[in-house]
């Protein structure tokens, strides 16, 4: 136990090392509560982040990242709370640290949890990071990656193979990129449609332009009689 964890244990009780910061777990309704002593007891006087990880079922786990400033080093605390997947919401950190707003903007765009009393309190309202037309929130486990099937996915071949190979195989097993879903559960088609799927017919080009095959590539020229060689 070093000073710093004994002070986080006198403030909060229970806390966390891991392979990490100090991390305290604390309840939704005592979030902005924990945060305010841990800048006035624990002196964290700095916002360094506040973000989410999506945990399914589980909801949704928000971390702020608080830093306390002490010659001739630093201490790190973790505070985290969880939320529920339906209507996650929980009070701005703005009235604490006015550094919390941008990273509560960011956190409602991206997950849809919204910060009641700050400028993310409704994640619909405006974008920060994303196009305005665009719709849902990507880092959300159920968000479809929809990219990787408008590009070839390279997992999808083996080491070497060449596009037309894998192409040439009617019987080898289609790999789907991972994130993407099977087609008859998301897309523009109720499951079950007899709609035309709107990507049967696309015809994606590479990721990238494949290289022309050895035989056609320029040959180099050898240098002449009067051309200096390296070396």
């Amino acid at each position: 136990m070093t000073l710093w964890t004994e002070r986080v244990g006198e403030v909060f009780g229970e806390y966390d090392e891991g392979f990490g910061p100090v991390t305290v777990d604390v309840a939704a309704d005592a979030w902005v509560e924990s945060v305010t002593r841990a800048r006035d007891e624990l002196g964290c006087s700095y916002f360094d982040w506040l973000s989410a990880v999506d945990e399914l079922a589980e909801g949704f786990s928000v971390v702020c990242h608080l830093v306390a400033l002490r010659a001739p080093g630093v201490d790190h605390l973790l505070v985290r709370t969880k939320v529920g997947r339906e209507q996650p919401v929980l009070p701005s950190l703005t009235a604490v640290f006015a550094g919390a707003g941008w990273h509560e903007r960011e956190t409602a765009e991206m997950f849809g949890i919204a910060f009641a009393g700050g400028p993310a309190a409704d994640p619909e309202a405006s974008h920060l990071l994303l196009p305005e037309e665009f719709e849902g929130h990507p880092l959300r486990k159920e968000f479809v990656l929809a990219s990787r099937v408008a590009k070839p996915w390279p997992g999808a071949k083996e080491p070497g193979e060449s596009d037309e190979a894998h192409g040439a195989s009617p019987s080898r097993r289609k790999t789907r990129p991972p994130g993407v879903p099977d087609p008859e559960q998301w897309g523009p088609r109720e499951p079950g449609s007899e709609a035309p799927d709107p990507l049967a017919h696309a015809a994606p080009g590479p990721a990238r332009p494949r290289r022309a095959p050895r035989t056609q590539r320029p040959q180099r020229s050898e240098p002449g009689p009067e051309e200096p060689t390296d070396g």
